[in-house]
């Protein structure tokens, strides 16, 4: 066990094996002299260095230290490795107690000690291997015998025999070790090509790693985000609600106080009446002319001489209704705050866009409220105007965009094709350079049945969309150069998004084919 981590120390964090001419970086960390020198060679291009293990960036390429020490514990564990490692192979003449074998004779197919490979090698000249129990691999199938050359042409190792007799018979054959040198120095080779392309896919790997990380940090923390503005949205929506419930506790108090007063004034006086009808029913029984006609406590009164309630017996008149216009306002009021207060969180502002009728071409008949745009047969009674469209059916908006964050929705109603957009005002007003997406002064989303595309510079690209919903979301980060189209459908699904570098204020436009219609939702 403590071979195995001594040797798992050992090994360049590059190629994975025993370091080879270790060198150092100012970081500490180790590697072989050619591993870290094509390392190196490989982010020369990208300008910047850094340590394959830590990361560690330097400002220049890096110098490399020899590590003497390190080299030298590296010699001494090569030079003991046969005794360091638990191979599990024992010395066959050692029969009363188990010795690790240090090598193999292949003719003999035995397996000795120190002691016993001494006397071994004294006697006899054979050969002899690391410590193994596959010899059946070190010898010919067919001959069994040694294996002791190789045949390039036939990438075979071979016997004696095979080279004398055998099919391989006038071959260039090489004696094994050198044929093994001759396939590790090709195995360097291809080991040096490879160094490189593995720190490159190691640099991407990296890259897209803290890309991920990147990723999942932002998603975290707009999570959080999330969390504490629907947090906030349900205070609010608590503080809406106490209040609504409170201005209809206000208005029943001061309606129903008096209606209470009044009731009990009522009760009273039904009470008292009562007591006098009974004490008159009474007194109908009376059969004594004299005891009736002098009981004082009976006065008898026409129906005017009734005193006043001053009520109507509950019936209640208009002014003694709710109040719910007041409270539908309340309501209304803190609704709105509430969604001022998301939008500013969000870092949004809705724009009231209004569309301007001296720019709409004569077949584009705008609506009273200024929010829709229907595309006409008959052309409209419409003054002349020097920023009316003349050759497009198209139409701006009022006031254009020249700095934030803006959102805003559309409506189509999937009638005929449509072109929604943004433009600066110096967009032609006649000729086909005058259409929204045909000039470098527009960005627009091409609407049509069957589906979308994008237009700028007249160069178009379409979307790839499974079925298209009326409702668009437009979003203009203007200082961010973005453009962004939204579908509207559930889930909210992203159609395009435009960047550029804006320079002019953007107005909305609508470009409409015939019987098409978009409205601006507010």
């Amino acid at each position: 066990m403590a071979s195995a981590d001594l040797r798992a120390e050992l090994d360049c964090s590059i190629c994975l094996s025993l370091y080879t001419d270790p060198v150092s970086l100012r970081c500490g960390h180790n590697f072989c002299r050619s591993c870290i020198v094509s390392a190196l060679d490989a982010q020369e291009a990208a300008g910047v260095y850094s340590c394959p293990d830590c990361r560690a960036e330097y400002p220049g390429r890096p110098a490399l230290e020899k590590n003497r020490k390190l080299g030298n514990i590296v010699e001494r564990f090569l030079s003991a490795r046969p005794d360091m490692e638990e191979t599990g192979i024992f010395c066959t003449y050692c029969t009363k107690s188990p010795v690790p074998a240090v090598r193999t004779c292949l003719q003999c197919e035995t397996s000795m000690c120190h002691e016993h490979l001494g006397a071994h090698n004294k006697s006899v000249d054979h050969i002899l291997t690391e410590p193994t129990r596959s010899l059946g691999i070190k010898k010919c199938s067919l001959h069994k015998k040694v294996l002791e050359y190789y045949c390039p042409q036939d990438t075979v190792c071979l016997c004696v025999s095979c080279c004398l007799v055998g099919e391989h018979r006038g071959h260039q054959v090489e004696l094994l070790d050198e044929a093994s040198e001759k396939k590790k120095k090709q195995l360097r080779k291809y080991l040096e090509e490879l160094n490189p392309q593995k720190a490159k896919i190691h640099t991407k790997l990296q890259n897209l790693q803290d890309r991920q990380r990147n990723i999942q940090e932002k998603a975290s923390d707009k999570r959080k985000n999330v969390r504490k503005l629907f947090m906030d949205i349900k205070e609010q929506l608590e503080m809406a609600e106490k209040k609504a419930l409170s201005e209809i506790s206000r208005q029943e108090e001061k309606i129903v106080s008096p209606i209470s007063d009044l009731i009990k004034k009522l009760e009273m006086e039904e009470d008292e009446l009562s007591r006098k009808m009974r004490h008159v029913e009474e007194m109908c029984h009376v059969t004594d002319p004299i005891r009736l006609l002098q009981e004082s406590d009976i006065t008898v009164c026409g129906h005017g001489d009734d005193e006043d309630t001053g009520g109507d017996g509950g019936e209640g008149r208009s002014e003694d209704d709710l109040d719910e216009v007041l409270i539908s306002l309340t309501l209304h009021r803190s609704m709105r705050d509430i969604v001022t207060n998301v939008t500013s969180e969000l870092g949004l502002h809705v724009p009231d866009i209004l569309l301007d009728e001296d720019t709409a071409h004569r077949s584009v008949k705008i609506s009273e409220d200024l929010k829709t745009a229907t595309r006409t047969e008959e052309e409209q009674d419409r003054p002349e105007s020097p920023g009316r469209f003349l050759y497009c059916a198209q139409v701006l908006s009022r006031c254009g965009l020249s700095s934030g964050r803006h959102y805003w929705e559309v409506e189509w109603d999937l009638k005929g094709e449509c072109n929604i957009g943004l433009s600066y005002p110096s967009i032609e007003r006649k000729g086909w350079r005058s259409g929204i997406g045909c000039n470098d002064n527009s960005w627009c989303l091409y609407m049509f049945g069957a589906g979308c595309a994008v237009y700028h510079r007249s160069v178009g690209s379409p979307l790839s969309v499974d079925t298209i919903c009326p409702r668009l979301g437009v979003f203009l980060d203007y200082e961010a150069g973005r453009l962004y189209f939204y579908q509207l459908c559930d889930p909210i699904s992203h159609l395009h998004t435009f960047t550029a570098s804006f320079s002019q204020p953007l107005h909305v436009v609508f470009h409409l084919c015939r019987r098409a219609s978009v409205r601006i939702i507010s």
